[in-house]
């Protein structure tokens, strides 16, 4: 009977071992971010049900970011992560005798955990750090590493000419995207990205609903099931993400963002990672989240939400509803703008939608 492990570890030489002792006895691991309170390991442990025996081939029960509601467990065969690492790695043209990964992100997520596994799988050198930090993190690549994943808020933090190729995911891509910066689509589900630069990987289909809008994916690296037994995938091996998109003209996926996150407003369809990415064009603005909410003339009324990038002079409504009809259109503006320090993230840096 094959076992599931808890592997609570900072990220280091220490987590991939014992990742590797796990596998080597058949077992998979369920990755524990070490920074979270005893109470919390305890509750995640019982809902991703530790006692219970996983199945031949099973490699890694990985908790969801539940920024939709309660986290999943999420299982991944050992087949899937071959699969993810193989096609992740043809794509970057990664070459083990020239790459070295930096693994800087959580690894109980699996944006900071793939970079690990596909290190593993294809013998590509690895450098693992046990959180993000700016300095350590350009410092890995004066040393060497090439290849590293990053999400949106570290990567304003670092000097990313220094890399070769960097992932990222799990938020709204800047504005100005360094050029050899790749933009990926994918969750927990998919094992990681599976769409780069809006072009699915190899193996990998992509499929958009005509009447709802709905992203549906398929691939060998897709989760077996939920660690309830439930298998979210149709008969025919498809995964309805929950997002929204469409195909433009060049056949590439743009994602609009999830289904609930729609905005109807007047008897429009807004979309808030639409109007964030304009609102972030602001110089005055450093971080902006968009959401609707209850208005009894317009049905949901468009909220936004900045953290100005000063304090002393933040921007105001009339600026922010002029960009955004420029953009988008009138009825997309923002009727209400409020202030904040920071936005709610998860641990991985994701912002958490408030409703």
């Amino acid at each position: 009977m094959h076992r599931l492990v808890p592997l609570a570890l900072a990220g280091g030489p220490a987590f991939v071992d014992e990742l590797r002792r796990i596998w080597d006895a058949g077992d998979a691991a369920l990755p524990v971010d070490p920074r979270l309170p005893r109470a919390a390991v305890t509750r995640l442990v019982a809902a991703m049900r530790v006692d219970e025996p996983v199945d031949d081939g099973d490699a890694l029960v990985v908790a969801t970011s539940g920024t939709t509601g309660e986290p999943k467990g999420v299982v991944l065969t050992h087949d899937a992560i071959a699969a993810s690492a193989r096609a992740t790695s043809a794509r970057l043209a990664v070459d083990p005798s020239r790459d070295t990964w930096l693994a800087c992100l959580p690894l109980a997520h699996i944006g900071g955990l793939s970079v690990v596994t596909r290190a593993l799988v294809t013998g590509t050198p690895l450098v693992v750090q046990p959180s993000f930090d700016p300095a350590a993190v350009e410092q890995a690549a004066r040393d060497g590493a090439t290849l590293v994943s990053l999400v949106a808020t570290a990567l304003r933090r670092i000097d990313p000419s220094l890399f070769r190729t960097i992932v990222l995911g799990g938020a709204a891509p800047p504005a100005d995207l360094p050029a050899n910066t790749v933009v990926t689509y994918g969750m927990t589900e998919t094992g990681s990205g599976i769409v780069y630069d809006g072009v699915p990987l190899d193996g990998v289909e992509v499929t958009v609903d005509a009447a709802t809008g709905e992203i549906a994916v398929r691939g060998p690296m897709l989760l077996r099931c939920y660690r309830d037994g439930t298998d979210p995938k149709d008969g025919r091996g498809w995964f309805v993400t929950g997002d929204a998109g469409e195909l433009d003209a060049l056949g590439r996926l743009v994602v609009h963002g999830r289904i609930g996150d729609l905005i109807i407003t007047g008897g429009e369809n807004v979309w808030p990672a639409a109007v964030e990415a304009v609102v972030r064009t602001l110089p005055s603005v450093a971080e902006v989240l968009v959401e609707g909410r209850p208005d009894p003339e317009w049905g949901e009324r468009v909220v936004a939400t900045v953290v100005p990038s000063d304090p002393a002079a933040p921007p105001t409504l009339d600026e922010v509803r002029a960009a955004v009809k420029d953009q988008l259109g009138p009825w997309a503006a923002p009727k209400q703008l409020e202030l904040a320090e920071a936005l709610p993230r998860t641990s991985l840096g994701k912002v958490r939608r408030l409703r």
